[in-house]
């Protein structure tokens, strides 16, 4: 579907026990069912509304994109919202317009290992994995909010992921910086995993079509060149991984 496809917006499901809620964007007059991305934000709470314009153009790209409300200060830090959220892209995709039962999971900042170690580890998830994993600029060294385990650790003691890994980083990102998806790249590599990697010359909240304002301490959107063509590549990537 053309990039220019108008976007519809469902705002505000609940989607689990927890009451988070999940905003949807769709394309709209799709003839059937299209492809599901499930994006996880990052670490800062309830933070749907930022990944909007990334959302917003994966969309018109021909995906049914869901974002879900997270936040990491349960004292499961957040495993059980994250997969409730998983639960809901499974169950209601096909009932919102996409595929649920083949769909990629993808995440910004923390949302990226988050959605990697579901791969890596499908038994929090009832033994099933994504499509495909997109991770946009993460860090792979840290314990998944969904799993508890360390990429790279995982990796290196044979875990195997068993679908495609596409990463996009901001060669700017002073945040997150881009060497922990060059080190996620090279070790799935290494274990003969298939995996890409994009860089952007942009920065951590540019790569979603953002910028941060420390006013209100929150990424707010951007028309910055830099930005829209950093989040154009991740849309691009989103598409290509939803197949």
């Amino acid at each position: 579907m053309a990039t220019g496809t108008w976007v519809e917006t469902e705002r505000g499901l609940v989607y689990g026990p927890s009451g988070k809620q999940l905003d949807v964007y769709r394309p709209a007059g799709a003839p059937g069912p299209v492809p599901t991305v499930l994006l996880w934000h990052g670490i800062g709470p309830d933070e749907r509304d930022v990944l909007e314009p990334l959302a917003r153009t994966a969309a018109a790209r021909g995906l049914l994109v869901l974002v879900p409300d997270w936040r990491s200060d349960p004292a499961d830090g957040a495993r059980a919202q994250l997969l409730e959220s998983l639960a809901f892209a499974r169950k209601e995709a096909g009932g919102l317009g996409g595929d649920g039962e083949s769909f990629v999971l993808a995440g910004w900042s923390a949302g990226a290992p988050a959605a990697l170690g579901v791969a890596l580890r499908p038994e929090v998830a009832d033994g099933r994995r994504p499509k495909a994993v997109v991770g946009v600029a993460g860090r792979y060294d840290l314990p998944a909010f969904t799993s508890g385990g360390v990429a790279l650790a995982d990796l290196a003691a044979g875990l195997d992921p068993a679908v495609p890994v596409h990463l996009v980083h901001g060669s700017r990102d002073t945040i997150v910086d881009a060497g922990h998806s060059r080190d996620l790249a090279e070790a799935l590599r290494a274990a003969g995993r298939e995996v890409t990697l994009r860089e952007t010359g942009t920065d951590h909240a540019g790569v979603i079509m953002t910028e941060y304002d420390p006013a209100v301490n929150r990424c707010r959107p951007t028309t910055a060149e830099h930005a829209v063509r950093a989040g154009g590549l991740v849309a691009e990537v989103l598409a290509a991984a939803a197949g």
